[in-house]
């Protein structure tokens, strides 16, 4: 979850959004689903503390700067005992690429049908306390559930980092130093009040934590003990708190009971584009007279002022979004990250999937042809990772290795002729 003063987007915090981190339960398990379990420390050396003089002085120098904010000597030892340099965090908060994944893209890593199906399961799991959570806090029990879904895969993606060492690299480092910085005594001040150890203080590579993913600010700030035992504790296999944090901070930024994020619409042949977007509000009388329907044809129902937005274009799956839509946006400000939970959601509730298809992309490939095109290359003995639609590096590299074995002109790149040699058609 992002501090809403600090913009951190989901690259920032580095979440794993399916790509680098992405139930629950005690006891038994979530059935069909893999059981939450204690996390090894990462087996990447890159993300392991190690000894830097220069970072070493930094952070005595820090540490007077912390005191003066009311973190104590005893906090200070106990968390910056084990502290250090984090190469790994440094690569990737440098290396972050500028890169958006289309809609399609996203939607296939954080609510694909396994995903859909994880999150049923865990929303029966834990439709006790998700209900005990809802008349509290007034947040739909399948809205948390979806957050902790894209959040975390239901609590299997944590993350393993030293949420202390992390955030001193990076306050260390200068980039986003003063940001860090915050963040780090954020750290320090939740340590102090004991809702945690360092040793347990783990999560993303720039100190996203727990099921849901909270920064340290917005921890401080946003966090809640739900069964009042004095901790508020989400990264426990237990995800109460980190449940009841979601639906804690959804309400104070306002969420409207009742109210959906959006849902599926059809436009008429014709219809202006220039109409499109989150800034052209208008009211369900006014959309309906420019011949919008609900993706089925049917009425729009009315929530009051929407607006209507095409991530991918006219052709492609479009949205009319309310109120709730904004109020998500606190929480990441993706438009594909609102748009992947508010549909997570419909579908753990039970709803199917979206009734527009996907236009082919650039290579005129479908997402069902993807899908194909990874299982064949998996079959013939390339590797190119789990099947899910989304041709990143690995899948490159195993269209590359097929294409050599073939004695192909090496490009890395999919195409139908391609998925055509696979099937054994060329």
């Amino acid at each position: 979850m992002r501090n809403t003063s600090m913009q951190m987007t989901r690259r920032a915090v580095g979440l794993g959004l399916a790509t680098t981190m992405l139930s629950a339960c005690m006891g038994g398990g979530i059935p069909g689903a893999p059981a939450i379990t204690s996390r090894r420390p990462t087996e990447d050396p890159s993300m392991r503390p190690i000894s830097n003089a220069a970072f070493d002085a930094w952070l005595a120098q820090y540490r007077a700067r912390a005191r003066s904010r009311g973190i104590t000597d005893a906090t200070l030892d106990r968390a910056l005992r084990g502290a250090g340099f984090i190469p790994g965090v440094v690569e990737r908060d440098r290396n972050q690429a500028e890169f958006r994944r289309t809609l399609e893209d996203y939607l296939a890593l954080v609510a694909s049908e396994a995903r859909v199906t994880e999150g049923r399961a865990a929303a029966r799991q834990y439709a006790g306390v998700l209900s005990e959570i809802e008349a509290r806090y007034g947040v739909e029990s399948h809205v948390v559930a979806s957050i902790w879904g894209v959040e975390s895969r239901y609590g299997q993606r944590r993350g393993d980092i030293p949420v202390v060492s992390a955030t001193a690299t990076l306050a260390f480092d200068g980039r986003r130093g003063q940001m860090f910085e915050s963040q780090l005594t954020a750290a320090l001040r939740i340590l102090q009040n004991g809702d945690t150890t360092p040793e347990r203080m783990v999560g993303s590579w720039a100190g996203a934590m727990g099921h849901t993913q909270f920064i340290p600010t917005t921890f401080v700030e946003y966090a809640v003990d739900f069964r009042g035992d004095g901790r508020r504790d989400i990264w426990s296999d237990d995800p109460t708190d980190a449940l009841a944090s979601a639906a804690a901070y959804l309400s104070r930024m306002g969420w409207r009971r009742g109210q959906p994020w959006g849902f599926e619409v059809r436009l008429p042949q014709g219809f202006p584009a220039s109409a499109l977007g989150r800034g052209s509000t208008r009211s369900r009388d006014a959309w309906a007279g420019l011949g919008v329907t609900r993706a089925d044809g049917g009425a729009l129902p009315d929530h009051g002022p929407a607006s209507v937005i095409a991530p991918m274009g006219i052709g492609a799956p479009t949205f009319m979004t309310f109120a709730n839509f904004t109020t998500i946006t606190r929480y990441n400000n993706s438009e594909n990250y609102v748009i992947g939970v508010g549909y997570l959601a419909d579908r753990i509730r039970g709803g199917g999937p979206l009734r527009t298809p996907f236009p082919p992309d650039r290579h005129g490939l479908s997402q069902d042809d993807r899908l194909e095109l990874q299982r064949r290359l998996n079959a013939a003995g390339f590797d190119a990772g789990e099947p899910d639609g989304v041709l990143g590096a690995r899948t490159e590299s195993a269209i590359s290795a097929f294409q050599r074995s073939r004695g192909m002109s090496e490009t890395g790149t999919p195409s139908p002729a391609l998925l055509n040699a696979l099937r054994g058609r060329t």
